[in-house]
């Protein structure tokens, strides 16, 4: 078992960059909100499924609702901001990079509620990290054209400090539980938020055709069923710092898949801004658990 769980990060990263490049294919034919109405109703569905296929334990109310507020945020706002940005036409390896901050923010969010230990080092590796960011970001700024506008740079800054707040959330009070049940509260929460979120700012278009159907597997099957059970497994095994670490490598993961399937470049300035932004992560985060151990 021990020798499975080694693969388990980085199965993890590979599936996670793997879901920018399905919301790509899919935002052409449905509205954000609508197409992850369906997404997270189906693996709700799955859930419920397999939680009576396998006799897992039933969630207590109080289990239930930590597990559905958690799914509130890393799935509606977190998936909701990011997939609306992504349609309104931010570039999947951007919208992966801002994302990648979110070992960041978790690990100062982790020092007030979880009361690890933040140091000085760990504020300078914030400051770094953020401005690797703008100088990746800094040549797209000026292409209102290009999907990189203040309405999708906000939309994914919310989307970091929902995922942030909600591992935050699972890990102080969701992970006591059964997974199988937890998540399928999650996706209750997430479902909840993108019903009305769909209901009252879209007309729920959606063009069924063979790039959407695919998305749409993938997207329940890979993601909200393999990498999201994959993580709750690293939440409820590890330290918050050490999983939210990972994150910060599907940035590059997804840049490389975006370069293949889309054809999306990084110049030299923008290569070196990921270089600084990744040092910004290491010392957050390799000092922490340094003085930990």
């Amino acid at each position: 078992m021990q020798s499975i769980k080694r693969f388990i990060p980085a199965s993890f990263v590979v599936l996670w960059a793997t879901g920018f490049i399905g919301a790509r294919y899919a935002m052409p034919w449905a509205e954000p909100f609508t197409f992850l109405a369906i997404r997270f109703v189906i693996a709700a569905i799955l859930f419920a499924g397999l939680t009576v296929l396998i006799g897992s334990r039933k969630a207590t109310r109080e289990e239930a609702l930590h597990a559905t507020v958690a799914g509130v945020l890393m799935h509606g706002i977190y998936l909701g901001a990011v997939f609306w940005a992504i349609h309104r036409g931010m570039p999947a390896g951007l919208s992966a990079l801002i994302v990648g901050l979110q070992p960041l923010i978790t690990a100062v969010l982790a020092g007030k509620f979880l009361g690890e230990a933040i140091l000085p080092r760990h504020w300078a590796g914030l400051a770094v990290g953020l401005l690797g960011v703008v100088i990746v970001l800094w040549p797209k700024l000026g292409m209102l054209g290009g999907g990189v506008t203040p309405a999708t740079l906000t939309a994914s800054l919310v989307s970091v400090l929902g995922m942030s707040a909600g591992t935050i959330w699972q890990k102080r009070y969701a992970s006591g539980g059964d997974l199988v049940s937890a998540t399928m509260w999650q996706y209750v929460g997430g479902s909840a938020v993108m019903i009305l979120g769909s209901l009252f700012l879209e007309i729920r278009a959606v063009t069924v055709n063979g790039e959407l159907i695919f998305a749409m597997a993938w997207l329940v099957l890979v993601l909200s069923v393999g990498a999201i059970f994959l993580l709750m497994v690293m939440i409820r095994d590890g330290e918050m710092s050490k999983v939210a670490s990972l994150f910060y490598l599907v940035p590059a993961v997804t840049a490389v898949i975006a370069w293949v399937l889309f054809d999306e470049q990084l110049n030299l300035l923008q290569i070196a801004g990921m270089a600084i932004a990744t040092l910004g992560v290491a010392l957050a985060t390799t000092r922490q658990d340094r003085k930990r151990n």
